[in-house]
């Protein structure tokens, strides 16, 4: 099952990254010739002296298997998808597949279209003409205003008024690939609407597994907001038990990341695995009858789906149930087998249902933890015999974490760009905690029919969060509690994986060989490391950001940046984090500054002087223009630039940052020789 799953994931791999590279016309005469070509050769050499090409055959049936899968499974290469509809669309049909998010001040729905009208029949004539048949997906951004969520549920048939729009690519550097995400998902398109441009049609038809799942999350996160008080104790239940996090404030959640305890908040291997060793521990006595194998199994797969289908099928608990199935039916029928060959068959398993799931941080990670977790922690609890109970529980949980974290230390610096310092301190605690309250969670769940008993097990289950919540603050207040700015390549987290790889290889094999390969690839670390130094951290740059409704300017000097933005974007926390972060990152800044020293304001003009070069800001209306010809940039925000003023700019680049008007700043770009809007264009960038 390794290398199954390890040709099957090549295949994916290679539709993700280079879809073209065979064409999907030949991919099924090509399986066909290797399966043939299989058995030919099995049968015509019974004494199997063909072994290699037998294996080489097999293989590459795999290989291409995976990489027709990965092609059928993408929406966006059908003839009737979104994308490829020509004419603006006045309305569409589409079916709800997802459970309705909250957000500020819209609520979230993914939906699935399924006809679309693109002509201009009047709207009395919308139901009776002009439909044709789609396929794709889009995210729905509801107005909150006269707008009743709860009545929404998977399933549900209904009428979207208006084109949706084709996700864009990121505008600024460094910024996180929301459309690449979503396209792993088939999402290619959203929308923003008000309550009165969608309509309900009709509930669903076919009310399957996933809508009774999802009513069934949606009663266990009623009973729990019943029996649980205070904000952050319901968040914190509902993340631990059903795997929702919506309601978990930042403060909150960043306390969880900077102590170490992030992976609890995310229903996964660890939850599930405590759900199937308690199962395993119940049953235990039945262990002396030779039929508990096959009874603990069964219970064990009902049990274990029972939580997937309480949580509403999230992708991390069908990870985590599918890898544990495995596991509960090798122990019956007797297979041969180790624990590699059985997370590689349940890996092939939900890459075959879904291949796009090798490009979810969720899948990667917890594959990568529970292959560190067992090669890995046996070694390290060998090293240390300790006879004291509490001792040696104390220090298998600390090889546990250890494990756990050498494994995806160098896919966590890549992705999260942040290290928790204090993780070995705080699982401790945090681990039995996390482990109390998803019990008592799933006690109350199963005693909610019974108020008074429900009552006091909630009480119960409060306490248990409220210390739980007490440890993750008190560790993120220790001084150097997280180190974060942590900027790496991908070519780089690969170097990191094989530094860790060769200095474990090394005390396997006791070989001076591995302590060489490790030495070599820190050595290309480190110039990797200099090289990104020379190039990005030691420069400076001039950047405008595209942040619609806003104006983001930053002069960054090796490692130094000044930020120029209005009152709204400076205290809005999500924002900057999400579109000027990471390319702070990427040039090593170290410090903000919010006071420009290089700034003078004259007739409601900002200059700045910077690298020899004069940039001046115009955001007032009443500003004369035509006195400043020395100015080598020009940047126009709200909206401040008029008809009337396109002489004094004709020979000087114009930059409208996201501030203005996008009708606005695409007219005027038009009447205009050097014009750049950002909004359009992505963020302006002098380097």
């Amino acid at each position: 099952m390794l290398r199954i799953a390890g040709f099957f994931t090549s295949g994916v791999l290679l539709g993700i990254y280079f879809p073209e590279a065979i064409p999907f016309k030949l991919t099924p005469g090509l399986i066909i010739i290797c399966v043939v070509g299989f058995f030919a050769v099995k049968f015509y050499s019974r004494e199997n002296r063909f072994g290699f090409t037998l294996g080489l055959l097999g293989l590459a049936a795999i290989f291409l298997l995976g990489f027709a899968r990965l092609i059928l499974f993408t929406d966006s290469r059908s003839e009737n998808h979104l994308s490829k509809i020509n004419q603006p669309i006045e309305a569409y049909e589409a079916i709800v597949r997802s459970v309705p998010e909250a957000k500020v001040k819209s609520w979230k729905i993914e939906v699935e279209v399924t006809s679309v009208k693109a002509n201009d029949l009047p709207s009395s004539k919308l139901r009776q003409a002009g439909w044709q048949l789609a396929k794709g997906k889009v995210l729905l951004y509801i107005s909150k205003k006269n707008f009743v969520a709860a009545n929404w549920h998977y399933g549900d048939k209904i009428l979207v008024k208006g084109n949706p729009q084709e996700l864009r690519s990121p505008a600024n550097p460094g910024e996180f690939d929301f459309k690449r995400f979503l396209s792993f998902k088939n999402i290619s398109h959203q929308q923003f609407v008000q309550a009165e441009e969608v309509k309900f049609l009709s509930p669903s038809s076919r009310k399957g597994f996933i809508y009774y799942s999802h009513q069934a999350r949606a009663w266990s996160m009623k009973k729990l907001n019943e029996y649980v008080h205070g904000e952050n104790e319901r968040a914190i239940a509902i993340a631990l038990v059903l795997g929702v996090t919506d309601g978990i404030d930042n403060d909150l959640q960043n306390a969880y990341a900077a102590s170490g305890a992030m992976h609890v908040l995310a229903v996964s291997g660890m939850h599930v695995g405590i759900i199937y060793a308690i199962i395993l521990f119940l049953f235990k006595p039945l262990s002396k009858f030779k039929w508990s194998r096959w009874t603990v199994a069964i219970i064990s797969l009902f049990l274990l789906w029972s939580f997937s289908f309480v949580t509403g099928n999230s992708p991390s608990v069908l990870r985590a149930v599918t890898m544990f199935s495995f596991i509960a039916l090798a122990r019956p029928l007797g297979w041969r087998t180790n624990i590699y060959n059985t997370l590689a068959a349940s890996a092939f398993v939900l890459l075959l249902y879904n291949p796009y799931l090798i490009m979810s941080v969720g899948f990667q990670l917890s594959y990568l933890a529970v292959i560190g977790i067992v090669y890995l922690q046996r070694p390290l609890y060998s090293l240390w015999e300790i006879e004291n109970p509490l001792g040696d529980w104390t220090w298998k949980i600390t090889c546990v974490s250890i494990a756990a974290q050498l494994a995806t230390f160098a896919l966590g610096l890549l992705y999260f760009h942040q290290f928790p310092t204090y993780f070995l301190v705080s699982n401790l605690f945090v681990i039995p905690l996390s482990t109390l309250v998803l019990v008592a969670g799933i006690f109350l769940l199963s005693v909610s029919f019974i108020s008074s008993v429900a009552f006091f097990v909630g009480m119960i289950l409060e306490w248990l969060i409220k210390a739980l919540n007490w440890i993750v603050f008190k560790t993120e207040a220790l001084p150097m509690s997280l180190i974060n700015g942590i900027h790496i390549s991908i070519f780089q987290c690969w170097l990191l994986m094989g530094i860790l790889i060769a200095l474990i290889l090394l005390f396997e094999f006791r070989s001076a060989q591995w302590l060489y390969v490790s030495f070599a690839f820190a050595i290309i670390f480190s110039v990797a490391e200099w090289q990104h130094f020379f190039e990005d951290v030691n420069q400076k740059q001039m950047i405008v950001y595209s942040i619609n409704n806003h104006r983001a300017i930053e002069f960054i000097d090796r490692g130094r940046s000044y930020f120029v933005a209005d009152s709204t974007l400076h205290h809005d926390a999500d924002r900057i984090r999400f579109h000027i972060l990471p390319n702070r990152l990427k040039h090593g800044v170290a410090k903000t500054e919010l006071k420009t020293p290089f700034h003078v304001k004259a007739k409601g003009i900002d200059f700045f002087r910077w690298n020899h070069q004069t940039i001046a800001v115009v955001s007032n209306k009443a500003s004369q223009l035509p006195s400043y010809p020395s100015v080598d940039y020009w940047i126009i925000s709200n909206n401040s630039l008029g008809r009337k003023k396109l002489t004094a700019l004709q020979f000087n680049p114009v930059i409208f940052d996201g501030s203005n008007s996008k009708r606005l700043a695409e007219d005027l770009t038009q009447r205009l020789d050097k014009p750049f809007s950002v909004l359009h264009e992505g963020s302006f960038i002098i380097q």
